[in-house]
């Protein structure tokens, strides 16, 4: 059950995904299926006809990388054409836990994962901007680049990439945070995606509410992935 007038700064939303896992023992790869499954949802609504979109989600290495690889899957299950393009190698991934294990079904499911951002593909620097055109031509765009744990400026070449996709006239959907953007502070750390739909994980963050939050998380939705109700009131 949510909560969407209570805020949580990183560190007590870290906490309530601790005592979730360990204290009442729910793996944590049901709430990040729970959360991915939520979005897709979310970005269904958004779509006249699914059987008819395109929509390319931009993964990260981390956990927010992994919620955006269940989206895809439940996207796809639903008639829709997804692209995932992964800031990092498959091979980085294929050894962290829950994200591994969705990457794992995507790949098993026959999906052209698309590495992109990574060190050793030509133009460092470069290749952000080559496929800015290509997104372009999408119905959606998920964005699971960066989660509630990011504090550190965001560093080229994703830099480039976020401020590029900010310039697109496509809808962006922000799973659980625009990447980039402060949890706590609401504060743009180097740049942060601008989106028209934010599906925020159980409760909304402090830092929407702050600075410049507001103008990067568009709509706000908050939805259950699952963590006792004892736990949020």
């Amino acid at each position: 059950m949510i909560n969407p007038t209570k805020t949580v700064t990183r560190e007590e939303m870290r906490e309530l995904d601790r005592r979730a896992i360990e204290d009442y023992g729910i793996p944590s790869i049901i709430l990040m299926e729970n959360a991915g499954r939520d979005v897709a949802l979310e970005v269904l609504k958004m779509l006249k006809k699914p059987e008819e979109a395109k929509v390319a989600i931009l993964c990260g290495k981390g956990n927010n990388g992994g919620d955006g690889f269940v989206v895809g899957r439940h996207l796809y299950n639903n008639g829709v054409t997804v692209d995932v393009y992964l800031t990092a190698k498959i091979s980085t991934v294929l050894s962290d836990g829950d994200a591994e294990t969705n990457l794992k079904i995507l790949l098993n499911m026959g999906f052209n994962v698309k590495e992109i951002c990574t060190a050793d593909v030509g133009a460092i620097h470069e290749l952000p901007l080559q496929i800015i055109p290509q997104l372009s031509k999408y119905s959606v765009i998920v964005d699971a680049l960066f989660g509630t744990g990011l504090t550190g400026a965001v560093r080229e070449p994703i830099k480039s990439l976020i401020e590029g996709v900010n310039t697109l006239n496509v809808p962006i959907v922000a799973v659980d945070i625009p990447s980039g953007l402060d949890c706590n502070t609401g504060e743009v750390l180097g740049a942060a995606i601008k989106a028209t739909k934010t599906v925020t994980l159980c409760c909304p963050k402090v830092g929407f509410f702050h600075n410049a939050g507001p103008s990067c998380v568009g709509e706000l939705v908050t939805v259950d992935i699952g963590i006792p109700r004892t736990l949020i009131i």
